[in-house]
Order: structure tokens, then sequence, then C-alpha cells
């Protein structure tokens, strides 16, 4: 087996290789002056199975076309068999049409990644757990709650209650709270305007006696920070003393880390899913590593 990875995230790469006693494969990614991209793979892989790792998020488009170069590189270099470990799958809140006329784009990069021959693909905590339905190859969603309850339960676990953001994330609360011996929890009920994107919090799902000192917030990815933040500041108008957030994908666009930084919010964990830059790191954060959960399945 050889691993090979994209220029998204090399250090999660490299952990996961270490994860397995290995190191990663040589790969040449040149750039050229008008941006193209020609992908060389350095190392003999005749009848190898290859492991790519890519996490397809911020410049998406090109860390995508990244992962495809490498992929065909390999085929053509005569590989056996190839998994995509792709962390964070990009495009993967585009799965439907909302509205008439839009294009699913996720739809669109399987349908890539499927004409390239890819045997399996492994990813973490996507949006939806339908996603895996869209495939017509094998898929391992793998879920960082495990490394998420380990860190709860070193520091946060004592007086609180685990919070949804929106409805959606009640089936990963619910597990998380059986992880945690049936901490008890509740859910936000939010409004979206699919137009303009703008979030308003409505109420609380649940029993709000259960609301305590601390609130845990969990979610999938964090963005613009717009709705933890939002969420933070509602639940501490409940009562709620502390806020604590944990999501897997640390997206961190626009001024997503200056928000937080500043926001009630007491502590946000994000995992190593998506490289976090040092331009982005703020002291509010703590990064938790999912490689030892990839590595496990490879």
């Amino acid at each position: 087996m050889k691993i090979f990875c994209g220029g998204s995230n090399k250090p999660l790469a490299e952990t996961i290789a270490a994860s397995l006693g290995m190191q990663l494969s040589a790969l040449e990614l040149f750039v050229f002056p008008d941006g193209e991209k020609r992908v060389r793979v350095e190392e003999n892989v005749v009848d190898e199975d290859c492991i790519v790792i890519q996490s397809t998020t911020t410049p998406v488009d090109q860390n995508y076309m990244e992962l495809f170069f490498i992929i065909d590189a390999l085929k053509r270099s005569g590989a056996r068999k190839i998994t995509a470990v792709v962390p964070y799958f990009g495009y993967q809140r585009q799965d439907h049409v909302f509205r008439d006329g839009e294009v699913v784009s996720l739809e669109v990069m399987i349908g890539f990644l499927e004409s390239l021959k890819v045997d399996r693909v492994v990813t973490v905590d996507l949006h939806s757990i339908k996603i895996p339905e869209l495939f017509h190859i094998p898929v391992t969603h793998l879920s960082a709650l495990p490394v998420f309850a380990d860190a709860m339960k070193r520091e946060l676990k004592e007086d609180a209650v685990l919070v949804s953001p929106d409805m959606g994330g009640l089936r990963g609360i619910s597990k998380l709270s059986e992880l945690l011996g049936n901490l008890a929890w509740v859910s936000i009920v939010k409004k979206r305007n699919l137009e303009t994107g703008e979030i308003k919090m409505t109420g609380i799902e649940g029993d709000t006696s259960k609301l305590k000192k601390r609130a845990i917030i969990l979610d999938d990815m964090i963005s613009s920070g717009k709705t933890i933040v939002q969420a933070a500041a509602f639940l501490k108008k409940m009562g709620v003393e502390e806020c604590h957030v944990f999501a897997t994908h640390a997206i961190f666009s626009k001024e997503a880390p200056y928000l937080l930084q500043h926001s009630i919010v007491d502590r946000v964990f994000v995992t190593d899913s998506v490289l976090v830059p040092e331009e982005k790191k703020f002291p509010k954060l703590t990064i938790l590593s999912v490689a030892d959960i990839i590595a496990k399945e490879l």
C-alpha cells in the first residue's frame, strides 16, 4: 500500500501515514504560470493499493481538480486499487435542489470521481446522512463524535447540556449524548432565508429546564461563524453561563476567526479535517485530530 496526498492538508496526511507506520509517497505537483497544474507520480505503483488524501476546501475547485489529476495519474501508472480519502467533501451542502433551476453540485463532483474509477471514498461528517446514497461506489462515512466525546469527558462534561444549532443535527447530538452517558440535550429552532442566508433563532426544541451552567453546541462545520455566534447569544439569554462549540470542519470563511474570538463563545473545538492556516488561528481555538479514526479504516 502507498499513500499520496494533494496540497490541501499535508499535515493531516502525514499524521495518518505515521499512524500506519508509513511515509507519504513521492508526487510532483507543478503549477504553470497560467495556473494549470501537472501531476506526476514519482514511484512505481504497478499493482499497488493506493490512497489519496485531499480535503476539498478553499480553494474548492482547485483542490478537487488536483485530486482528480492525482487519481488519473495513479490509474495511468498501473495502480491496482485507489481509495480517495476526502476528510472534508466540498459542495456537500449542495446535495439537492433548493430552488428551481439550481445545479446539484455535489452530484457533479461525485460523478467526476466515479468516472475516474475510484474504488472507495472515505470521508468525515457529511452534512447529511443521505449523501452516501448518491454514490455508486463504496463510501466509508466516519464520525468525529468519539474524538469530541473524549475531549468533553476530559474538560466539559460536568453540569453541561448538549445543544444542536438546528433540527438537522438531532441524530448527531443524540449519538454524542449516548457516548457521554446520556447527557441531556436540546435543539435550537431556527429559520433560514434561502435567498439571503439570514438566520433567525425562534425557540428551543426540548425541555428548557435542561439548560444548565454550560452549553456545548455541536455542528458539522463552521463557515462564516454567524450561526454559532447567534446560537451562543441566544443560549446566554436563556440563562446559560458558558458556551462551548464543537464542529468537525473548520471552513472559517471571511471574518469567522475574528467573529468567534470576539464573541461570547468561550471555546471553539474543531478537527484537522481542514487545514487551519496560522493566520486563521485564534486564542479560543483548539484543534483535535481525526487522523487515528481515518487510519483505522485504511
